[in-house]
């Protein structure tokens, strides 16, 4: 007998999400986190990408957006030294929310316990070993030192994550010179605020709204005449290593202004103060035997904005297979898709923070032109749209097998749905984090089909709109298993909903 059906290392976002998502599915998870109490550490400033649509659909984005003490900005978005202005697109692929991570780690922290998840802080493990059935770990806890064991364990333990070293799983890539430091601050009055946001700065002038380059790194301002906040930004290059955990200081940072901008800058009150080193490194593999990895414990990128989306999606992919095998109803090979589809998503994410660098730290008369020609290619809306999407995850398409629709392996749009009681949504039936066959042309066909997996799968003949499809199957993380193309004969489109349906969930 186990004491946990899941043990998750780490009460951050990834292991948080988690924790809640396993809930939804009806696993015990037990999160076993080393620090005490929640810290309030400036990390990341804001929440971003397709985990908002994702939120949505369970029903969680108003409570996230209410938590929000600053206006939900424009979406303009940094990206190597330029910038993706989305202002233009009536319907932008990529939006973000002013959530600091201690609260977002707070909302987090209350949705896992509504929902009865156990959460244990000042609780360190010291060491892990598996075999076939379970995995057992020592853990120091305020009382001394204990062993309990689960079914598996997730390692959501950050960048150092001694569950992963546990576990044998190497975490190759690359560790780039650059400190990164950002502030949010007031300034003096003797520091004016121009309409369009540059600052007039006593003994020195006007220093332009966005990004400035010297010899000695880069400097970045947003400002509002509006806000007496001002967010300020440097990166430059150092050997300096620095304790994630030593917090930044004032004198911290206008040493680096100084450095960077040749001027001392003055600053009034720091409302956020944070630190943070660019590494792109991903683990060779999520999964090893009862032993897996989630959030920056499998992957890390060298930009900012991204890592919360990624690790969060990757605990909502997995939660729905760790309880599908709990439960005893996984079919073969069903927990090893994990890997298959996030190593995928976090190789694409991969790719376009290592694109970041290559734009970022060249500072040639080269480097500025293909800056210049990249910007000027974001001009126009299809470049415009594409890069939005790849930054946000949007664009992301998991290898669905034995189904060649379009829509196969995206995320499930939000169509408008009319049935017999009313008017629903795709985003409102995905509120209980279940499998949902819609039925959206009427064929009985296809739900005779499925009527063995009922108790598992819930089954809705629905009408909507511009149909994509005669019927969707959309998996609990909300992405499409497979879908039937519109009038395709009984003789072929039953067996194949069939096999999806035993693929993914089993056999009934």
């Amino acid at each position: 007998m186990t004491d946990a059906d899941v043990i998750i290392v780490g009460a951050g976002p990834a292991g948080l999400m988690l924790a809640a998502e396993l809930r939804l599915a009806g696993v015990r998870p037990l999160v076993l986190e080393r620090w005490p109490q929640r810290r309030d550490t400036p990390k990341a400033g804001g929440l971003g990408g397709q985990i908002l649509e994702l939120l949505r659909y369970r029903g969680l984005l108003k409570r996230f957006e209410a938590a929000c003490t600053d206006p939900v900005p424009a979406p303009r978005f940094p990206f190597g030294g330029v910038h993706l202005d989305l202002t233009r697109l009536a319907d932008p692929p990529l939006h973000a929310l002013p959530l600091p991570q201690a609260r977002l780690e707070r909302l987090l922290d209350e949705r896992a316990g509504e929902l009865g998840a156990d959460i244990r802080r000042g609780h360190q493990v010291v060491g892990v070993s598996q075999d076939d059935a379970a995995v057992t770990l020592d853990v120091l806890g305020p009382d001394g030192p204990y062993r309990m064991s689960a079914r598996f364990l997730v390692g959501c333990d950050g960048a150092r994550s001694r569950v992963r070293d546990w576990a044998g799983i190497g975490f190759p890539g690359t560790t780039y010179p650059e400190i990164n430091r950002l502030a949010q601050v007031t300034l003096p009055e003797t520091v004016a605020i121009r309409s369009n946001g540059d600052l007039d700065v006593p003994g020195f002038g006007t220093i332009r709204a966005g990004f400035t380059r010297t010899e000695r790194g880069l400097f970045g301002v947003a400002a509002s005449p509006a806000s007496k906040v001002v967010s300020l930004y440097t990166i430059e290059d150092e050997s300096t290593e620095y304790d994630d955990d030593t917090p930044m200081t004032v004198t911290e940072l206008q040493d680096s202004l100084r450095r960077v901008l040749g001027v001392r800058l003055p600053v009034g009150e720091a409302i956020r103060l944070s630190r943070f080193t660019f590494k792109a490194r991903q683990a060779e593999r999520y999964r090893h035997g009862r032993i897996l990895l989630a959030g920056d414990a499998a992957h890390l990128f060298p930009a900012t904005g991204v890592a919360l989306n990624a690790g969060m999606l990757d605990a909502v992919n997995l939660a729905w297979k760790l309880a599908a095998d709990v439960h005893g109803r996984a079919p073969d090979g069903l927990l090893d898709t994990y890997h298959g589809e996030r190593h995928l998503a976090g190789a694409r994410t991969m790719l376009h923070t290592r694109a970041q660098v290559a734009l970022r730290r060249g500072h040639d008369a080269a480097a500025e032109a293909l800056r210049d020609v990249f910007q000027e290619l974001l001009t126009d809306e299809q470049p415009l749209r594409r890069m939005g999407a790849l930054v946000a995850g949007a664009d992301i398409r998991y290898p669905m097998p034995g189904s060649h629709h379009p829509l196969a392996g995206a995320f499930a749009p939000d169509l408008t749905l009319h049935t017999d009681q009313g008017m629903t949504s795709v985003a409102e039936l995905m509120h209980a984090a279940r499998p949902v066959l819609l039925d959206l042309a009427d064929r009985p066909d296809l739900r005779q089909a499925a009527r063995d997996w009922q108790p598992r799968v819930d089954i809705h003949t629905v009408k909507t709109a511009d149909r994509p499809a005669d019927a969707l199957l959309i998996r609990p993380d909300a992405h499409i298993a497979w879908a039937v193309t519109i009038d395709e004969p009984t003789d072929s489109a039953a067996p194949a909903l069939r096999e999806a349906l035993s693929g993914w969930f089993g056999t009934p």
